[in-house]
């Protein structure tokens, strides 16, 4: 799956989606995962956890390195991807669909203009 118009992207390589329930999922770009090369391990926030825009609350290691994810906004963590328990090579194979990360109540409501389009990113990324 390729990431929709819907997708917004941080300049750190996390992108996030709104959901009809007023979340927002959160994973890493292909680019990033790309990068990374094998995905070894995830190490996901803890549900409840409340993190702030730009904080790092996650880690993939693979086999070249371990590499932070950050927050790209501010809320409460409210579910992690446990499929990647078992098989965190979803986030290579399908970085926008089921490789997704975790999922935040945000605090406030999503100011796009604080997101690169998937256009935007695509042409510096």
């Amino acid at each position: 799956m390729s990431p929709s118009e819907q997708h917004l992207f941080s300049a750190t390589h996390e992108w996030t989606l709104m959901n009809s329930d007023d979340t927002a999922t959160i994973g890493v770009s292909d680019f990033a995962q790309t990068s990374l090369g094998d995905i070894m391990h995830a190490t996901l926030p803890e549900i409840g956890r409340i993190v702030q825009a730009g904080e790092a609350c996650c880690v993939l290691e693979s086999l070249k390195t371990a590499s932070d994810v950050h927050a790209p906004i501010s809320g409460t963590i409210v579910s992690i991807n446990h499929a990647l328990d078992d098989t965190p090579e979803l986030i290579n194979d399908s970085p926008y669909d089921q490789g997704w990360l975790f999922r935040i109540q945000p605090d406030s409501d999503l100011d796009p203009s604080n997101f690169l389009t998937h256009q935007q990113y695509s042409s510096c990324c």
